[in-house]
């Protein structure tokens, strides 16, 4: 009898095992792409204000930049909406920030999005809900996953946790549900980063997040991303990392690798004139205004265009040749 209740106990631990291991993974999701195998999306931050501090503005240029392009899909990068998420899958700051306010044809696409700071000091689990969906099926929110597009992967992480601050601070409240235990929630979100960003096959290698890594911004540096995020990054040669959190556009090289940094935080309100010394030889653009970045991806190429209030191209820049050019 021992043996026996031993083998089950065995047994039912391994099951749990796999179960856990199972659980972890980060969820995969297919986008198709262009007939010519190219892919191009908008990427915005920050946003959710009602349509006020511009964010009308900015949406109305994404609708004709998203049309011009016929764009495949839209990345947001978090801070969804003002100023503490929202209350419930009801609330109604999701149709006056969100459905209401990006009405352009062009932009009835899918919106691959994650969570922001200012996220989780709401109801983070109803941005994450399916009942947002049913109520405008272009929304997608989830903490991290993997979107596979023709030869681009997109690796979406989940970067609030990662920062200390969050969890000492008393000013704000933070709902943590399905976090905690935050150092057994990290560790395994980056393993799971880490061992996909491993196996992927894909020519073009994308992660999003909310926060910065490198930034001259007013939040600037998370150094816990610098220690913990940024090495994975860079053994497997990621090409891009894009991020909201300063709200600004920009955008960071790094000095040892093709990583680039992209900033795309100015859905709505800017921080004028807060702006911190850079080396210039990284620094290769900053505009401390609203606005929005336009990708387009090739088997070869990958170009980015960041675009003002007004559908200005403020700068461009393209992987082949690492050309920058201002306009």
């Amino acid at each position: 009898m021992a043996t026996k209740f031993h083998i089950v106990i065995h047994l039912l631990v391994y099951v749990m095992t796999v179960v856990v291991m199972v659980a972890a993974e980060l969820q995969r999701f297919q986008h198709p792409v262009k007939a010519d195998g190219s892919l191009r999306f908008l990427a915005i931050g920050d946003w959710g204000r009602r349509g006020l501090y511009n964010q009308s503005n900015v949406a109305y240029q994404m609708g004709n930049v998203g049309n011009k392009m016929d764009v495949d899909f839209i990345v947001s990068t978090g801070d969804n909406f003002y100023d503490s998420g929202l209350v419930d899958e009801h609330d109604p700051t999701f149709y006056d920030s969100f459905t209401n306010v990006y009405t352009a044809p062009s932009l009835q696409k899918q919106w691959y999005s994650v969570l922001g700071n200012h996220d989780y000091r709401g109801n983070a689990l109803a941005q994450l809900s399916p009942t947002l969906r049913q109520r405008d099926d272009k929304w997608f929110c989830m903490r991290s996953f993997i979107l596979h597009a023709g030869n681009v992967e997109l690796f979406f992480v989940d970067t609030t946790p990662f920062q200390d601050k969050y969890f000492t601070e008393t000013d704000h409240q933070y709902d943590w549900r399905g976090v905690l235990p935050r150092e057994e929630y990290m560790s395994r979100l980056l393993k799971d980063v880490d061992l996909a960003l491993k196996e992927s096959s894909s020519k073009w290698k994308i992660v999003v997040g909310h926060h910065t890594i490198f930034s001259a911004g007013h939040h600037g540096n998370t150094q816990e991303l610098v220690d913990k995020l940024l090495p994975i990054l860079l053994e497997n040669e990621v090409n891009l990392y894009i991020n909201g959190h300063d709200h600004c556009l920009q955008h960071i090289s790094h000095s040892n690798s093709q990583l680039q940094f992209l900033t795309s935080g100015g859905g709505s309100k800017a921080w004028k004139g807060d702006i911190n010394p850079w080396n210039l030889d990284e620094m290769k653009f900053y505009y401390d205004g609203q606005g929005f970045i336009a990708a387009e991806i090739t088997e070869n190429d990958i170009y980015v265009s960041f675009y003002d209030i007004f559908g200005n191209i403020l700068h461009k820049w393209r992987s082949g040749s690492g050309d920058m050019t201002y306009i």
